[in-house]
């Protein structure tokens, strides 16, 4: 069980942090991080905990952002920070816990009126960044990110392809911030998104688009080649639809060939005619 006044808590905490002078996404980090150690501390069964923990702190700071004015996007990369440490603090960080937590996050941010698209790279930034100090590999954390967004997107409603490119174009800078492989970012989030879009029946047409999209932005955001990004993708997103059926693969292979954004994604052996 959850205090019940943890979204509060953070919400005010979070305040502080965007009304002062410091580093927001460090300062959400701590003060989250410490708040959740608090709370998964107190619960008996921390894994059940952590999707409500999660919700909770999404809520409050997400709240706090719109109360500050600021955008969502240092927020929450921040706040995901901070949950991911503060969860490994007191027990073993999996991959179903990041899944359990990008889920919590998009459906806390959503109930909150918080923008979904706009937060999605926030939050995935904040996933591969923390990921590095757990147990899980970076393409582990990469495909259960991308898995769990179009899950907690699909739960909630909003803009497929907006919010899937936010997710990759947020993998990317947070692998590049580490200094991670940015384009097996690009690839694996991919895969994971629509792999997630066969578990829940999402369209594999607009999440592939959304994918490359976000892989062309983040490509352009940290100066890695976009061709490069854009075919990484559509290959992560060609290995997922592999495994659903032939109008999955169809569909990928058809945003391909069409490109995304003027810009054309050569797939996994195949060249550009």
């Amino acid at each position: 069980m959850t205090d019940e006044n943890l979204g509060t808590r953070i919400k005010n905490s979070v305040l502080g942090v965007l009304k002062g002078t410091g580093e927001v996404v460090q300062g959400a980090a701590d003060t989250v991080k410490d708040a959740v150690v608090g709370t998964l501390k107190d619960a008996g069964d921390v894994a059940g905990a952590v999707a409500s923990t999660t919700a909770d702190v999404v809520k409050g700071a997400v709240s706090a952002a719109g109360e500050a004015g600021t955008g969502v996007f240092d927020t929450l990369k921040g706040v995901v920070v901070g949950i991911i440490s503060g969860v490994g603090e007191v027990a073993t960080v999996t991959v179903g816990t990041i899944s359990d937590i990008v889920r919590a996050a998009v459906k806390g941010t959503a109930a909150v009126g918080g923008d979904v698209t706009k937060a999605a790279s926030g939050i995935a930034e904040g996933v591969i960044t923390a990921t590095k100090d757990t147990g899980v590999s970076a393409t582990d954390g990469a495909v259960a990110l991308g898995r769990s967004a179009i899950g907690g997107l699909k739960d909630v409603g909003g803009d497929i392809i907006g919010a899937t490119s936010g997710t990759v174009s947020g993998a990317i800078k947070g692998a590049q911030s580490i200094g991670a492989d940015a384009l097996g970012a690009a690839r694996d989030t991919a895969k994971g998104l629509v792999a997630g879009a066969g578990d829940v029946g999402a369209d594999v047409t607009q999440v592939t688009t959304g994918a490359i999209k976000g892989a062309i932005k983040g490509a352009k955001d940290v100066g890695l080649g976009v061709e490069d990004a854009a075919s990484a993708a559509a290959t992560g997103a060609l290995e997922a639809a592999e495994s659903i059926g032939e109008s999955a693969v169809h569909a990928v292979r058809d945003v391909a060939a069409s490109g995304v954004d003027g810009v054309k994604a050569v797939l996994r052996g195949e060249r550009e005619t």
